[in-house]
């Protein structure tokens, strides 16, 4: 009887995690039974899904720590756009001269290439002390605080690109570093997975193990009970927006290593829902204060997937449906997690008005897709299916709750 309770406390406690994993495995053989690739190039895929899984998780474990303590951070696509290029110009200012007087980045001297990395660092650093400054002495809110960095620093590294390799003789958007150890950084798949786990394994740590960890929970449980209880959470954000920024500057390393190039025109575009997605299908509420570091690591693991199997799946024009896939599982895993913490006893998904005019919509939304994927008759289909079963749900609903 002990062990069942055991077994029982087990279950309630890492169901998230058993339900990604579930998940993640079914995706997987889905994807074996549809394409091929997944039993002909067995090694290759499963060493480009864990590099993809790594270079994506490092910043969104940041991202889960704020989340976490009760803010969001949306400028972890700009910070690895800004901190890459911030790596790169540096490297060339060091790097040695052509016989034509320009920058030779083809075999950098280690210093070199750690002052680099050393700056990109100091980049994460500055701007999660910005954002932590904007938030606590200016109150801002979060939202817009990273937002105004979502907008704002790819567009100087967008500025300063030109500039810099300007000034060194050949002026270009796009910084190439040709060095092979510093490649080696972003295509080696060993390199991202153990940075990745032992981010992973020091943020965990952090949070189930420390007072600094413990606190952030308080603070995004309730923020102003946690102040008044003697929290300085104004030095926890600082702490929390500084490890987000750090963790996608070490992120914009990576992808800069990974391409041997810093371009801020596209690098890191979009990758800040990616990191919000990874975390809330990992298990972080929105509105703070829930999240555990291993679901967020399976939340990571799960995206991805997903994202590969698509490519698998559709082929050409995959990167189309990226987007779309990635917004689908953020108002899943939002409303997934609503529905555990208040339950579905008395939620009305369909109330009054509202919700005759809302259930077309969803139709509509489905048929477009389904049409784009699969023809116009399946689209069709897809709409009338949907309209019956959705208006039935609201005929039974608007029974139960007169």
């Amino acid at each position: 009887m002990e062990d069942s309770n055991i077994v029982r406390r087990l279950l309630m406690t890492y169901r998230n995690e058993l339900g990604l994993i579930l998940a993640i495995v079914v995706v997987l053989l889905f994807t074996a039974a549809v394409n091929d690739a997944y039993r002909t190039r067995t090694e290759y895929n499963a060493k480009e899904i864990l590099r993809q899984t790594s270079l994506l998780g490092v910043f969104a474990l940041g991202s889960a720590v704020v989340i976490i303590a009760g803010g969001i951070d949306l400028s972890s696509g700009a910070v690895i756009a800004f901190s890459g290029a911030t790596c790169a110009l540096v490297m060339q200012v060091l790097a040695p001269a052509t016989e034509r007087g320009g920058p030779d980045t083809s075999d950098l001297a280690l210093p070199i290439l750690a002052a680099g990395i050393a700056a990109a660092l100091a980049v994460g650093i500055l701007v999660g002390t910005l954002h932590a400054w904007l938030i606590t002495a200016i109150s801002l809110p979060p939202f817009v605080a990273t937002l105004a960095s979502l907008v704002g620093l790819r567009s100087l590294a967008r500025v300063l690109n030109p500039v810099v390799t300007g000034w060194l003789g050949d002026q270009k958007m796009k910084v190439n570093i040709d060095d092979p150890d510093f490649i080696w950084l972003g295509s080696d798949w060993r390199v991202p997975l153990v940075i990745f786990l032992m981010t992973g394994l020091a943020i965990w740590v952090l949070l189930g193990y420390t007072v600094v960890g413990r606190h952030w929970y308080a603070m995004g449980g309730n923020e102003q009970a946690a102040r008044l209880s003697g929290i300085r959470t104004d030095r926890l954000k600082w702490l929390a927006y500084v490890l987000s920024a750090v963790t996608a500057s070490m992120a914009g390393v990576l992808y800069t290593a990974e391409v041997s190039a810093a371009d801020p025109q596209t690098q890191g575009m979009g990758y800040e829902l990616k990191a919000i997605a990874a975390a809330v299908v990992g298990g972080c509420s929105l509105q703070g204060g829930v999240g555990a570091i291993s679901g967020v690591m399976l939340g990571v693991l799960f995206l991805r997937v997903v994202i590969d199997s698509v490519a698998k799946v559709v082929g050409s024009g995959s990167d189309d449906y990226e987007g779309m896939i990635v917004g689908f599982l953020v108002v899943l895993a939002v409303a997934f997690n609503a529905l555990r913490a208040h339950g579905t006893a008395r939620r009305q998904f369909f109330p009054d008005a509202l919700g005759w005019v809302t259930i077309p919509i969803l139709a509509a939304l489905l048929g477009v897709v389904v049409a784009a994927t699969s023809g116009r008759t399946a689209g069709i289909t897809a709409v009338v299916v949907a309209l019956a079963v959705l208006f039935s749900c609201k005929i039974w609903e608007d029974r139960r709750f007169p």
